[in-house]
């Protein structure tokens, strides 16, 4: 791996000696250049040996329109740690008779990718760059990196314009200055289009409709879908971490105020707070001016601030701002753009809804002297940052993953690196007044565990104006109660005098660190955090930095349960459910830092959604006793020795045998059950199409939309869209969920009349249908040389003996994603397969309105003129 950084370093001196990174703001690439599975070490090694058919998602590609000095097609392919590079004059085609000219150039650092905006006059390549096209590339040969330096290269893509087989092959060598001279061409297969293929001819916006990568403002983006603008949205958090980590990130100050979000539509704009409160009566004119700006229907995600007479948010001032009602001095840094005038910008790759929302706010913000501001990148790296951020007084420093998505909740693509110790805490109480001091004396403070219980945490005294004291005894008064509300109050001198109040208010409170039983020392009271829900505060640990694939990073508030769950018992063992677990605070998945506690208790917490979709059905078990990373196995039977709490069921329809044999199959129908499970290694559930007393009699069928890897999330979600659409026609309603892996579970409930046979033809017959009519984009036939490019239709599932993993139930695999239940208007946001985890689903729960599945039953039949209409006999 060394020995690759080193060439891939080696390989970027030509790029590098061409810019001045002082003037361009191109990426330098003196990061760490990624490993690619196809190439250098183990992995190249493995390839030579099995000589596979197809590399399977050798990296990522990218085309970048380039307004130079003429116009010209930048194509890029990942290979040995850096962007293989090709400048295609005329742009690709898709017709197989044309041959474009490709300039083979300096190889480009992985950074290269996401890069859009202008390379200022005088620069090497000065100019305009969008990118035009990405997605990801699977070499046609053994060995990507030999076919590379014999001159010619085989292989697949798949992303938003570009698809099908291709192939790149050197025509001349450099000559005295010159460059090497290639030639790409586009294979004959499903994707091509003779005698018309001249896709970049149309320009980057030509095929907006269906690529829109290209916004009305001029601004580049890939993956924008066209939607209606969103009622709420909920935002992306930063999980606190210790240290910088590796790899590619852009960096912005923490600024030391209230989160808001701002919807602009129709000449009006509304704010809200990170959970969801109106505050636009609280801030009108803030309101005002975000309603002047020139923008169409969109959401801004920003802070608002106070800023001292050194240019630096002051959050007691803020706080003075709100008490006293005058805002005028508040301002609004906006980092984000979600949506924008048409388009669901979520998916889009965080640079280039930057460049975007830079490019909408730019006279604004260079205007001076206004209340909207874009929050800018810092010029220099993390640790750099945030020592910088640091030596001017500021709270720390926001990370961001370059490439990453915008995503709901708390994950691993946004990090905060604090330059002291603050967080927020629950106040539970507080002491009388002592000497001259008026209204209180100190706030008594709480944080949540693992469990949920408010855990007492010390008290801050200090910190208080003679104004904010009155007011904070306004805000507690109303909220007293006869007993304390921490599962472990104070006793003794330490709770003499002391008024028990609701936990409801939230505060904000420096202090020097925490005591080993668990208080904070020296603490300032620094403001009340009225934006931030008092049952999501618990104590804050830093975690790892994340890897530059997210690996090594805890999510969410789950991660820092969980460490607090483990800290202090190691391997104690821990009780849920009634059901004791050894050796709770083993990691099962280094990834996201999920523990078997952790796993136990998220199954415990989702209980009243998961046990309706496996009560009563035949179950099936992937246990994984070394973690996800180790030996899995799938446990049908009960065996020998069944899992406590599981039922053993018959294809008779017996069951409670006292000798289970080789053809009982399980019953999962309590939470126990489930818990004991988890005790033994257990991870995934999955459950079959028939009830224990029906096994002959499936009471729905699954389609299982599983893509080619190298496929972007868009073509699944078309896909679905596809199925969906056929369905309707028959018509058969469906219902969605995410896999939690890749792919998509699209669930048709049936009345008990069908047998396995024809529910299984029949399903078969819709995968056909789908592949025969759209053969470049599904296939109904398995395997992975028949899924390249493509989505299979997995119908399989619908026989006797076939699982589905269940609604809500966790998978085993690296970042824990669940299975998700969606409403069929969901599925244009929701951000991938694994969109949601063991560590972030509960913030989604919790915020549910209605039941994605509202309207399930099992009233519907295969019907005769649903059959012919198929293509299949009575």
């Amino acid at each position: 791996m060394g020995a690759q950084r080193k060439h891939a370093a080696g390989a970027l001196d030509e790029y590098a000696g061409k810019r001045d990174f002082s003037v361009t703001s191109e990426p330098s690439g003196q990061a760490p250049a990624r490993r690619t599975r196809a190439a250098g070490g183990a992995g190249a090694k493995a390839a030579k040996t099995r000589k596979p058919a197809v590399a399977p998602d050798t990296g990522r590609f990218v085309v970048q329109e380039h307004h130079a000095r003429s116009l010209h097609y930048d194509f890029r392919l990942e290979l040995d740690g850096t962007l293989k590079s090709w400048a295609v004059p005329k742009g690709p085609s898709l017709d197989p008779g044309v041959r474009r000219l490709a300039v083979h150039v300096e190889d480009h650092p992985l950074a290269y990718a996401g890069f859009e905006g202008r390379i200022p006059a005088g620069q090497y390549g000065a100019g305009e760059v969008i990118v035009w096209d990405r997605g990801r590339w699977a070499s046609l040969d053994p060995d990507p990196s030999a076919a590379y330096r014999a001159g010619k290269l085989k292989f697949r893509l798949a992303g938003e314009k570009l698809s099908g087989a291709w192939t790149l092959v050197r025509t001349r060598l450099p000559g005295s200055g010159g460059k090497e001279q290639w030639l790409l061409i586009k294979d004959r297969d499903e994707a091509a289009r003779p005698n018309g293929g001249d896709i970049a001819a149309r320009g980057h916006a030509g095929e907006a409709a269906d690529h829109p990568f290209s916004l009305p403002s001029g601004g580049a983006l890939d993956s924008a879908r066209r939607a209606a603008l969103p009622a709420r949205l909920e935002p992306q958090l930063a999980t606190l971490v210790r240290q910088a980590p590796a790899g590619d990130w852009r960096y912005e100050v923490k600024f030391d105020g209230y989160r808001l979000l701002a919807r602009l539509d129709a000449g009006r704009a509304r704010l809200y707070t990170r959970n969801g409160l109106d505050w636009t009566g609280r801030l009108p004119a803030l309101a005002a001016s975000l309603a002047a700006l020139p923008l169409g229907p969109a959401w801004l995600d920003g802070e608002i601030v106070v800023l001292d007479t050194q240019g630096r948010p002051d959050f007691q001032a803020l706080q003075n701002a709100f008490e006293t009602g005058e805002g005028g001095g508040i301002v609004y840094f906006v980092f984000d753009i979600p949506y924008h005038d048409g388009f669901d910008l979520r998916s889009c790759a965080l640079e280039s809804r930057r460049a975007l929302l830079r490019e909408l706010l730019v006279q604004e913000d260079e205007a001076g002297g206004g209340t909207i501001h874009y929050s800018r990148d810092l010029a220099v790296e993390g640790g750099d940052a945030l020592r910088s951020a640091c030596q001017l007084g500021l709270e720390g420093v926001i990370g961001k993953r370059a490439g990453s998505r915008y995503r709901a909740g708390r994950g691993a693509d946004w990090i905060k690196l604090k330059c002291g110790r603050r967080q927020e805490f629950v106040i539970g109480g507080y002491t009388p007044p002592q000497g001259r001091r008026s209204g209180f004396g100190a706030l008594l403070l709480g944080v949540h565990d693992a469990g949920g219980a408010l855990r007492y945490a010390g008290r801050v005294g200090t910190g208080f104006g003679e104004a904010s004291l009155h007011s904070l005894l306004a805000a507690m008064r109303p909220l007293l109660r006869p007993r304390p509300p921490f599962a472990d109050p104070p006793r003794g001198r330490l709770a003499q005098g002391v008024a028990w109040v609701e936990p409801r208010l939230v505060c904000e409170v420096d202090f020097a660190g925490w005591t080993r039983d668990g208080q904070v020392r020296q603490a300032a009271f620094r403001g009340l955090r009225a934006d931030k829900p008092a049952p999501e505060v618990a104590r804050e640990r830093p975690a790892p930095p994340p890897g530059p694939n997210g690996e090594g990073a805890a999510n969410g508030p789950l991660a820092a349960a969980k460490t607090q769950a483990g800290a202090g018992r190691k391997d104690a063992g821990a009780v849920v459910a009634g059901v004791r677990i050894s050796h709770p605070a083993r990691v099962i998945d280094p990834q996201s830092g999920v523990t078997k506690l952790a796993l136990a208790e998220f199954y415990r917490d989702v209980a009243d959604r998961l046990l309706p979709h496996l009560r009563g059905r035949p179950a099936a078990i992937v246990r994984a006793p070394d973690g996800v990373s180790g030996e899995q196995f799938f446990q049908r039977h009960p065996g020998a020795a069944p899992i406590p709490g599981i039922r053993a069921i018959f294809p008779d329809g017996a069951s409670g045998k006292d000798d289970p044999g080789d053809d009982a199959l399980m019953q999962v129908d309590t939470l126990a059950a489930v818990i004991g499970a988890v005790q033994m290694g257990g991870v995934e559930f999955h459950v079959g199409n028939a009830d224990g007393t029906h096994l002959q009699r499936p009471d729905r069928l699954v389609f299982d939309l599983d893509p080619d890897p190298c496929l972007p999330w868009a073509r699944v979600v078309e896909a679905t869209q596809l199925l969906l659409a056929l369905l309707d026609e028959l018509p058969l309603r469906a219902f969605l969920k995410t896999s939690g892996g890749k792919g998509m579970h699209v669930v048709v409930p049936l009345q008990r009349r069908h047998g396995w046979a024809q529910v299984k033809e029949f399903s078969q017959a819709v995968a056909a249908h789908l592949a025969g009519h759209l053969p470049q984009r599904f296939t109904a036939r398995m395997g992975p040389r028949n899924r390249v490019g493509k989505v299979f239709v997995d119908y399989l599932r619908n026989q006797p003996g076939g699982t589905t993993v269940a609604a809500y139930s966790a998978r085993a695999r690296p970042g824990m994603g669940v299975s998700v239940p969606i409403a069929c208007d969901e599925l244009d946001a929701v951000a991938g397969a694994a969109a949601w985890t063991v560590t972030d689903l509960r913030q989604r729960l919790a915020s549910l309105k209605t039941d994605p599945w509202a309207g399930y039953a099992n009233d519907q039949r295969i019907t005769a003129d649903m059959r012919r209409r198929l293509g299949l006999k009575d």
